[in-house]
Order: C-alpha cells, then structure tokens, then sequence
C-alpha cells in the first residue's frame, strides 16, 4: 500500500502549480492565511477526487442518481484512497431537520417506544392497554369466590335520543335485561327515554357467581360480550365498581381508543404520527402586531398599519375604524402609542359587537385568497410553537405512550448527557428485558459518540438549522465514528468552531480514534491546540489570493516552530496580537431582564453601550440563546425586522439608545456569480459612473447603466453577462465553457472600446482591491472604501470575484467594510457570531483592529465568541456556564478581562492569559 498521497501540478482556484506529498493515515493540518489556498487543496482536489473515483466505478445507470464532482486541475494524484467530507456548510435547512433524525437515534427511538412503551389516555391520563379474551377471562377468574358479578356489552356512550329501535332489535333477539344510566331495567317494561338526554345503554349479556367451575359459561359470556360491545366489556360487581375491559386499548372512563404503538405512530414526517395543525413541523405562521404596525407614533391615517398604507386600501376599512374608535375613545389621527389597552386589542382581534373582524383576521383572510397576495403578506407573518403539541411536531396519541413516565418528546428534549444517564438507569422484566437490551445498547452507543466530539449539551429535537458549521459538522464526525471504516481520507473544514477551548483535547481524541483505525485525517484548520497536536503540517501561502498558493512548510510541528512562516512566528510568540492599555466604559447600558430563553435561567444582565463587548461561555451555555434569540430578536421586531421565534424575556431597558441593529454573520454576500465584493460595497456605481464620464462615453450617449454586465445593452448578450456557457453533460459534471464571443469578459465589444487610463471595465474588475485603490486615487470617496477593505485585511482580493467563490470569514469581512464607510455610527448595535470562523491569527488581529475602529465611531459591538485573543482585547466580558444545556445558563462571571481572569468561578478565565 502506497505510504503518501502524491500530488503533481495542482493549479486550481490559486494554486501555483504544486507538487507535494501528504502521508497516509497520518493526523495531516493545513493552515496558512484565509484565502491561500487550503479549502481548494483539500475540498476542491483531494476529496473531489477521490469521490470523482469511486462515482466512475458505478454503472452509468447509478451515476445519474449521484452529485457529480468536477475533475480537479492537476497532472496527477497517487496514492488517493475513498474520501469523506466532513465540512460546516453542508447541514440541512430542512425545517424538518433535528440532530435526532441527521444522526438516525431517532429511528432507533422510534422503535424503542414502539415495543416498550404503555400507551396512557391523552385526556385522563389513565393506562390504556388492550388485552385478548383469554386474559379477560383470567383476569375476572382470579375473583373472589363467591363474587356476583355482571357482564355487561356497552352500546351507547351518552348519546341523545330515545333509542327504541336498537331495544326492540335486543328483544327480539333473546337478551332480558339492559342497564340505561346505571339502573338495571327489563326489554319488557321500558319506559320511554327522553329524546333530549343523553343516555347511557349497556346490554346485561349475564348475571354469573363466581365458582370454580363456572370458566366454560364465562367463556361464551364474554365472546358474546365483545362481539355486541365491539370488543369491549363492563364487569359490574354487584355492590362494587365496573371494570372495563377491552381487546382495543380504549381508556376505561374516556372511552378514547388508541392506536396500537408503531414505529410511524412517532414520526412526525409521518401522517400517522404528525401532529395535524402544524403538520409535524412543531411550528406555525401567524401575522406578528409588532410587524404590521412597528412605529407606534403613527397614527392610522399616518400608516401606522403597514398592509393598509395604500389609500384605496385604508379607505376599504376606514368606516370600521372610525365605529371602532368612537366605541374605544380615539380617532383616525390618534398615535397608536396613545390607544387604550383595550383599543389596540379590538383593533387587532376584532370586536364582534361591531361586527369588526379585527386587522389580523382580514390579513389571514388576504393570505388566503392566493400567491400573490400571500407573497405582499409575508413579511408581517413569523413562526411560534405550535399551539396544541407546542413544539413536539407530534399528535397527542404518540405523546401519550410512555416508557418509565417518559414520552418520546421529553426524551428528545433532555441533553445527550442526561438522555445517556436515563437510559442506562432503566430496568425490564423477562421478555420486554429481551426487547430492550439491542435498543438500549444502540442508543447507548450512538449517543456516546455525541458526547465524545463535545456534543454533550445538545438534546435530540433540537433542529438542525439552529446549530453552528462546527456543531453540525461534528454531528456528522460523531457518525462517522459509528461507521467504523478503515482505509479512508477524511477531510475536515475547521472541526473546532464553536468549542471551547476546555473542550479541545475531546475533540482532538475524537480525531486521533478516527486515524488510529488506519484512515488519514485531514484537517483544514487555524487553532493551535490541532496545529501543535498534528502528526504533520502543511502550511500554504504566503499570503491570500493572488499572494498565496504555494506550500510555504510541509513536516513535523516542531519544524514549523522553527520556520520563518506566519504560523511559525505566532507559535513560537515571535509575533502576537497586542493587548489593549484600557478597556473603555461609556457608563450607559442596555439592560435585559428576566431572560428565559432555551436554558437561561431567569438571567438579568447589563450589557454596555459603546464598547466591545464579548459573550463567552462553554459550548451550549446560553450564549446565542442571550445575544441572538433575545436581545437581538427583540430589538429588530421592536423595529418592524422579521425574525422568528423570538426568545423569552421580561423586558429590556435602554432600547432608546439604539436606532439600529445589524446583525454581521459568514453567510454569502450573495448566491450567484453575478454579484461580487464591487457591487456589495456600492465601489461599482462610482466606477460605473467614472467610466459613463468620460470623453468617448459621453460622445456615444452611453451612461452608468450601460457598463453593468447585469443589465441589457452593455453586457455580452451571448452569455447574458456571465461570462461562461453552462453545457449540461446529463450523468457527467455539467461543463461551463467560457464564452467565445466575449472571452469571458461579459461586456459587448462596444462597452470594451471604452476606456479609462488606458482600462476598460472588464480589466478594472480583474484588479485587485490594493491595485485599484492606487488606480483610482484621485477619487477619494472610491478610494476611502477601497482603503477600507484594505484594512480589513482584504487587499487581495479581485473586484470583480464572484461571491460563490469567497470564503464565510471574507463574506462577513467584506460586510464590516461597508459598515466602516459610513462616517459614523452613534446608536448603531453589531451583533457578530463568531466572526473569527477560518481567520488566520494574524487576521484575527486585524479584526479586532476593525472592530475597535466601529466602536470608535460611536457604534455598541456584541461579539459571542470563543477565540481567546478577541476575549482577552474584549471592553466588558459576559461568561455564562458554569456547564452547557441544562447545567448552563447562567452569568457565573462578568467584568473586564482582568476582572473575569481572576475569577475562580470562570471556566473561561483559567485560560485567558492577558499578557502578549
């Protein structure tokens, strides 16, 4: 077996040309600058080629069915085995989606409840169970002796009516007696029923003394029994109580039937087990007040109701609303601010003396009436939990079976830690022993690989769109664990995100177990703990873009401490992110209070306003549940912002000082090729307009619009302005031919004719950011933003590079730019994610230098964060814990870095060193 991964003339994306070799069943890092190049090597050749292999191996029949993979631009790769990616962005947004179902425990769960749960009455909550006449039978045998005793057949279960023909129909057939509300009465002498009560009517099939050897009587009595009463049957113990029995599991005082358990019963992509108002999503859309009227200084004839602004459509309601306001005591020019409680309610939910259906009942109304209408009023709508299985996607039949008073939702809803300790505590007799053991063992095992990759605080129902890249990326690491294949390239894409830097030696186990069964790890990654711990590393760069590429070190750890790389300096602290003189402190706040969100603990917290302030914490602790599901959720539908779910809280004080929140996270900047970082930070409408000004431009009539590759008339009608032809290749990778008209170049020859300093825009867009910001430095307005992006660290990056090519951490660089452009930002609040996702630690430097430009311009920055560099140049900490999930959720240190360092209480401050 080959010992190395041999790779000859790897040019794509950025690569030089490179020819290196990889060992095999080694732990192998990459690291290098964002951008130099380590993604491509590792996504875009290794695993596409090693996937590309064994898709050709299949019958053309199987390969249409399969994602096909591009052949990668290099010479030559040996000694490649069967990949497996493991990356961040590659989760479901499936609202469907749950860690249970991704990881397939919810399959075994669903079984485990099938076979072992009892089923209990969703209204009563008594046990129901079927069981068949010869245990019926039994059950009534094992009496005393000498116990009188009825078998009854009920046939009517309070129904109104007087019920003569179903009488007479018993009559005739033999049978003596009937019991009609509790009282025994002969078919002979009935009195007339009362058409307009309900009634009660069980047939006396016999009247029976217990003894010995009556089981041959009790035998026919109870067959008969069933069969009247639809296999169900009262023992009424003269003197006594009734005793139902039922071969169905019907509930004894309810009457209820339940279906038996099945494996469908608890699946809510199932019809048999969704719950039927949200249809197992566990969610539903409803029209939000705060989004239909989100200024409340408005008055009704000032638009305060955002659907109704247009006047023909006001007018449409405007006699309502003025019968409403003369009831409630405002007219059309009162401030919504100034409307009596009662006033607002009527307004929104209608008052039926007035036969006025209230403005959310008229807009369900208009989102019913078809797409368009229901495309105009989407916006006003957000979700809530379900409001009859609250969340639990699941119909009240599947809640109510349980297993040691458990329904598979509370199951689900418990940590991976405390679900292992349940399972583990749960004993069976005899055969349901049998049954559980295989399951138990299954769901034992599955779970322990969660918790093995730092998994531990998560539960089960959680959706998978709620989880970080690393979070779902070591969902899938905790199920290739499970698999147990040897032999195997496993490439990873920064597996540490969003852990704590207590759990890193878990994670890293986790990977040693993976190559210790003979696969290569290959891991693309920038902490240093995974660094330190490779068995080799390849670092590529020596800078991003245009400047990177190039393998700069390849070997041991302790020869890149003695490298002359960019890692090696940080490494060996040759090189280090200075740490701040002062912390600043403006004295004004933002304060939550009583926040409850997910597993937060009634926490009330002050977060400062005009400072760099960063939320820290173990993994699962509460911080995205404090920063992004309550305070930011909160502060945006208070501005007519759309979000879902919004978290639990109290209230919050000082909202005044805030006029905008903008939330700056990794995701695209856009989807398609056509935009690019020139059109996101508007640097193209000033080139546009540089080029429509000149000589040759203005003598043709052509403006701005005409050098826009998305718009007729300037652009390449041949490739529509995309530069490159999509051909479809049916069960082969569609090819993108690059357009022969113009080259590649999306413009028409007449908008290339024209030039500006020798350039036409098609090569304008090719520059760099620093080359063009040294084209155009005689604008300073184009070159303030250029500068901009420079400082960000961004200098090499094309104008005009498609978004689909930029990486999470250049998207949400690029974003923060824009930001920076604008002069000031007095009352602006940034809400960030864990901006150093795929940042180098020199480019952390960078960012925090960013970041502390913004505060400077008078903007408020919440950073939930783990890299301990951004913690240690942090204003003002909050570290929640002292665990994750259930053992989190509270505040267990707050301060300056100083404050919190010093902390015994404080996970976080025992490795926070704030000495550089």
């Amino acid at each position: 077996m080959e010992n190395s991964i041999r790779i000859s003339g790897a040019r794509q994306h950025n690569l030089k040309s490179l020819s290196l070799e990889i060992p095999r069943n080694k732990l192998v890092v990459l690291c290098g600058p964002s951008g130099s190049g380590k993604s491509t090597l590792a996504f875009d050749i290794i695993y596409a080629e090693g996937q590309r292999r064994y898709v050709e191996s299949l019958s053309v029949y199987a390969r249409q069915f399969l994602p096909q993979m591009d052949k990668p631009l290099v010479d030559k790769i040996e000694g490649l085995s069967p990949a497996i990616s493991i990356e961040q962005h590659t989760l479901s947004r499936n609202p469907r989606s749950t860690v249970g179902t991704v990881t397939e425990v919810y399959d075994f769960l669903r079984v485990f409840y099938a076979r072992l749960g009892t089923s209990t009455c969703p209204e009563c909550g008594l046990e129901v169970q079927a069981q068949s006449a010869s245990r019926i039978i039994e059950h009534i045998m094992d009496m005393p002796q000498g116990t009188k005793f009825m078998i009854l057949s009920p046939l009517v279960n309070n129904k109104k009516g007087t019920h003569q023909e179903l009488l007479k129909k018993l009559k005739s057939q033999g049978f003596v007696r009937v019991r009609i509300n509790g009282e025994v009465q002969s078919l002979d002498t009935l009195p007339a029923l009362d058409k307009n009560r309900k009634h009660r009517i069980e047939l006396v099939v016999d009247r029976l003394v217990h003894k010995p050897d009556m089981r041959k009587r009790l035998a026919d009595s109870v067959e008969l029994a069933l069969a009247y009463g639809q296999d169900s049957l009262l023992v009424s113990i003269v003197d006594g109580r009734d005793i139902f029995y039922s071969t169905q599991a019907v509930c004894p005082d309810c009457k209820i039937s339940m279906p038996a358990p099945s494996p469908q019963l608890f699946s809510f992509n199932s019809p048999q087990g969704a719950c039927p108002e949200c249809s197992g999503i566990g969610s539903v859309e409803y029209f939000e007040p705060d989004l239909i009227a989100p200024n409340k200084g408005l008055s009704l004839n000032r638009g305060a109701i955002i659907p109704w602004k247009k006047p023909a459509v006001f007018a449409r309601y405007k006699d309502d609303l003025l019968a409403l306001g003369r009831k409630y005591g405002f007219d059309l020019d009162t401030r919504l601010a100034d409307f009596p409680p009662e006033a607002l309610e009527a307004l929104f939910a209608g008052d039926k003396e007035l036969g006025f259906e209230g403005v959310l009942s008229l807009l369900e109304e208009g989102f019913a009436i078809g797409p368009v209408w229901r495309d105009e009023l989407a916006r006003y709508r957000q979700s809530r939990p379900c409001p009859v299985c609250r969340g639990a996607r699941l119909r009240p039949e599947s809640l109510s079976v349980h297993v040691n008073g458990k329904n598979i939702y509370e199951f689900t809803r418990l940590s991976i830690h405390k679900a292992l300790e349940w399972l583990q505590s749960l004993k069976f007799e005899q055969s349901q022993a049998r049954i559980a053991e295989p399951l138990i063992n299954e769901l034992s095992h599955r779970l322990k690989f969660l918790v093995n990759v730092g998994l531990d605080y998560i539960n089960l129902a959680r959706n998978m769109s709620t989880l970080s890249g690393g979070e779902a990326q070591r969902i899938r690491l905790a199920g290739q664990l499970g698999s147990g294949l040897v032999g195997v390239t496993y490439v990873l894409d920064e597996p540490s995100i969003g852990l704590h830097p207590r759990d890193n030696d878990r994670l890293l186990s986790t990977l040693r177990e993976l190559q210790g069964r003979g696969n290569t790890v290959l891991v693309v990654e920038h902490d240093e703990a995974t660094i330190r711990s490779a068995d080799h590393v390849l670092e590529l760069g020596p800078g991003s873009g245009a400047l990177g590429g190039e393998v700069v070190h390849q070997g041991s750890v302790d020869a890149l401490l003695g490298s002359n790389t960019l890692t090696g300096k940080y490494l060996r602290r040759e090189m280090t992110i200075p740490r701040p003189d002062k912390r600043r402190n403006s004295g004004r706040c933002l304060t939550l209070r009583g926040v409850s969100t997910n597993n937060l603990k009634n926490v009330d917290c002050d977060i400062p306003l005009n400072q760099l302030v960063v939320v820290t914490g173990v993994s699962g602790s509460g911080k995205s549940s404090l920063v992004v599901d309550s305070l930011y959720k909160h502060l945006a539908l208070a501005r007519g912002l759309k979000v879902d779910e919004p978290g639990s809280i109290a209230g919050i004080e000082g909202a005044e000082h805030i006029a905008k929140v903008v939330p700056i996270d990794q995701s695209p900047i856009g989807r398609t090729p056509r935009s690019n970082p020139a059109t996101y930070t508007k640097v193209f409408d000033e080139i546009r307009n540089i080029f429509a000004e000149t000589k040759d431009a203005r003598k043709r009539g052509y403006k701005p619009g005409r050098f826009s590759f998305n718009v007729r008339g300037g652009r390449c009608e041949s490739c529509s302005g995309d530069g490159q032809i999509r051909v479809e290749m049916h069960f082969l990778p569609d090819v993108f031919v690059t357009c022969e008209v113009c080259g590649g170049q999306r413009y028409n020859r007449e908008t290339l004719d024209i030039e500006y300093r020798g350039y036409n825009i098609a090569q304008v867009l090719d520059m760099s950011v620093a080359q063009a910001r040294v084209f155009f430095q005689n604008y300073p307005v184009l070159e303030r933003k250029l500068g901009i992006l420079e400082e960000v660290g961004l200098e090499y990056l094309r104008l005009g590079q498609p978004a689909t090519t930029l990486s999470g951490g250049e998207a949400q660089r690029i974003k923060i730019s824009r930001e920076l452009s604008k002069k000031s930002l007095p009352g602006t609040l940034y809400v960030l994610d864990e901006p150093t996702t795929g940042l180098h630690t020199h480019e952390v430097g960078k960012l925090i230098q960013v970041l502390n430009q913004l505060v400077d311009k008078g903007a408020s920055i919440i950073v939930i964060e783990h890299n301990l560099d951004v913690v240690a140049c942090a204003d003002y900490l909050l570290d929640l814990g002292p665990g994750g999930g259930d053992s989190g959720g509270y505040i267990v240190a707050r301060g300056t870095p100083e404050e919190v360092r010093d902390n015994p209480g404080s996970v976080t401050g025992r490795f926070l060193s704030l000495e550089t």
